[in-house]
């Protein structure tokens, strides 16, 4: 539904996701068989035309209990925490041949003011940790074609450029040749990269809270982007409703009120409406359905619900970039962007559903007898507490019909 109905042309992939028990033992994608070597896509049944970026971490991540140590990066797997070693990984993206490898990053999740000797760390880990990408990317079969090769995108580190300017400094002088990106953890804090570096395409792994926060970063020279807002949004029922540059509106004595980014479709009041979750818009879920409909679908909890909400929820981002091209094609982007900051409120609606069941890896455990995080999904009915032997009395098999009457299994008619 997604390939036929959405105009999304790139995945991100975590490898946490797919070795739970390595490396005891295989995770399956490494078993996987695929005649053109491109494991990773046949394993997802991914489009060939479809960007595959790889990254260890999932975006946003769960932050870890333990730091990450000299021989890689601390992963949270279906089992548990564990440890992602820096030769793993590179094993790994040889195996599974993405497009873009998002290189080992000593990055401190959940951790946002880290000490000046561990910032220091973080700059030498992240150098050797890429220079094992590099070697085992120089180590493929020479014979290998070109295109089968995967771009590496450097980690930049969210700490000031002052603090990683040696690891920077390596980055245009030794290693310019070999990476071919920038995966930008923070990328407001980055005012001056090396000349040689300004020029590579830069993705942005700082996990954007709304539309706003896209629009700070591509001033700040980002191309490429993870929005975790965008499944935020519609777990909680939420559907995203702006577009740039901003439609003209009517001023309200003299004022133009801010406008939400998003309409919560959980209320009751959208049960009788019969419109379209946006007008004009030409997602599947707004030409074949109506608000009625998915509020239905959201207060039955059925997955079908977050299904259209998510086919929604991605054409209107996806016809937010388009106006950010044209923005910037007409070179009017600064003005636009001044405009939408006026014209939406900065953040979106509060989620007033539970939304679908929380998955593991959007929580880690804090400790014995702790609440569970989903409410229980069956119950007795009408009050019913009676155990099934004392609540029901099954007749006898020799029962007359004046028996079942009284017994209410029937009624005389």
């Amino acid at each position: 539904m997604f390939r036929k109905h959405t105009n999304i042309n790139g995945v991100y992939v975590a490898l946490e996701d797919f070795i739970e028990k390595a490396p005891l033992q295989d995770p399956p994608v490494f078993d996987y068989k695929a005649l053109d070597g491109q494991v990773l896509r046949r394993f997802l049944a991914l489009p060939d035309d479809n960007l595959l970026v790889l990254g260890a971490r999932r975006t946003p991540p769960v932050t870890s209990p333990t730091s990450n140590t000299s021989s890689g990066v601390t992963i949270l797997t279906s089992v548990g925490f564990g440890e992602l070693s820096s030769q793993y990984f590179a094993a790994a993206a040889q195996k599974l041949k993405p497009d873009i490898l998002v290189a080992l990053g000593d990055i401190p999740f959940g951790k946002p003011n880290p000490g000046r000797k561990r910032m220091d760390k973080m700059s030498g880990r992240t150098a050797v940790w890429l220079n094992d990408i590099i070697v085992g990317q120089r180590g493929l079969d020479k014979t290998t074609e070109q295109k089968e090769q995967f771009a590496i995108f450097a980690p930049v580190l969210p700490i000031s450029v002052e603090l990683q300017r040696f690891y920077l400094d390596q980055l245009g002088d030794e290693m310019r040749s070999e990476i071919q990106g920038l995966a930008m953890y923070d990328p407001l804090s980055i005012t001056k990269i090396p000349e040689e570096l300004e020029n590579l395409p830069r993705l942005s792994m700082s996990e954007p809270a709304n539309p706003q926060c896209i629009l700070r970063e591509i001033q700040h020279g980002v191309d490429i982007f993870t929005i975790p807002f965008i499944g935020i949004a519609t777990d909680a029922g939420i559907a995203l409703d702006f577009s740039f540059p901003v439609r003209s509106a009517e001023p309200i004595n003299g004022t133009i009120l801010r406008k939400p980014l998003g309409i919560d479709m959980r209320p009751s009041s959208h049960a009788r409406d019969l419109s379209p979750l946006r007008p004009g818009c030409k997602c599947y879920a707004c030409t074949k359905h109506h608000r009625a409909y998915l509020q239905h679908l959201l207060a039955a909890n059925e997955m079908l619900g977050w299904v259209l909400l998510q086919i929604h929820n991605h054409q209107v981002v996806d016809e937010f970039f388009a106006g950010t091209r044209a923005s910037v094609g007409a070179e009017t982007f600064d003005e636009d962007c001044r405009v939408f900051e006026k014209f939406y409120d900065p953040d979106l609606p509060e989620k007033t559903g539970q939304g679908p069941r929380v998955r593991g890896y959007q929580c880690k455990s804090e400790g014995p007898s702790e609440p569970k995080r989903n409410p229980t999904a069956y119950g007795r009915l009408d009050g019913v507490k009676e155990k099934p032997s004392e609540a029901i009395s099954l007749p006898n098999p020799a029962a007359d019909a004046k028996d079942l009457e009284d017994q209410g299994f029937a009624k005389a008619v």
